[in-house]
């Protein structure tokens, strides 16, 4: 009988380190997926995600060739674009409900700012995010799919440097303007609140984005100043041919 029992526990601890061996070389994929599939759920656009890498030693990892696409009815190909996102983890908060991320770095992202029939690109996906949180039906935030109970990040800076915008609306005909927009850093996200959801992490930094991209460009003028262009090109066709 202990025989036995000792080759039970043999294939159990066997197979727990078959297991372990297993999860260590996928762990990136899975994160890489879970990005993908929760993040398309949150936003309601399609999320793409090229790779993760994970230094578990370090506390690192960097997320490459992420790319948020717009909701329905908008015609660019994308909000948002970044080439490497880099994460600096405290590692000693990672089995706890509460993580605390020390830096996260968003360099060079590619942003287009499109308005649409009743609202750009970035309010609709502030507003699915809304939605995903359960904010706008039970009136307190919740992350999709029931995850309220999961865990909480507490992120000490977050940069987006050298970005890179453009924007573009109907009337503009196809064509597109490039914005500069400053570099962002926002600090102790979720402090105050004792962590934040990823899903309430992303409306922080959408709505972050979102201000910076209103402030720089404005739809509203850009729509004057064609319409008075065009008034003024017609007034010219006019006056060759006399009133």
């Amino acid at each position: 009988m202990k025989k036995r029992l000792l080759i039970l526990l043999l294939v159990l601890l066997a197979a727990l380190a078959a297991a372990m061996w297993w999860l260590r070389g996928n762990l990136d994929g899975l994160i890489k997926d879970a990005i993908v599939r929760y993040g398309s759920e949150m936003t309601q656009a399609e999320v793409q995600v090229g790779s993760v890498e994970l230094h578990i030693k370090q506390g690192q990892a960097v997320i490459r060739n992420l790319k948020i696409g717009n909701p329905a009815g908008f015609k660019t190909p994308y909000a948002l674009a970044v080439g490497e996102i880099e994460l600096d983890l405290d590692m000693d908060t990672l089995m706890q409900k509460v993580v605390t991320v020390r830096k996260i770095a968003i360099k060079a992202p590619d942003v287009i700012y499109e308005k649409g029939e009743s609202m750009t690109n970035f309010d609709a996906l502030l507003k699915n995010i809304a939605v995903s949180l359960g904010s706008q039906s039970a009136g307190k935030a919740q992350s999709a799919k029931g995850q309220a109970e999961g865990k909480k990040l507490i992120v000490d800076e977050l940069s987006l440097t050298q970005a890179k915008a453009q924007a573009s609306a109907p009337f503009m005909n196809g064509q597109t303007v490039s914005l500069t927009l400053p570099d962002t850093t926002l600090r102790n996200l979720g402090k105050s609140k004792g962590g934040l959801h990823a899903a309430e992490l992303g409306q922080e930094v959408a709505s972050a984005l979102n201000q910076k991209l209103a402030s720089a460009f404005s739809f509203d003028h850009m729509a004057k100043s064609v319409s008075g262009a065009f008034e003024k090109a017609a007034d010219s066709i006019k006056g060759l041919f006399g009133k």
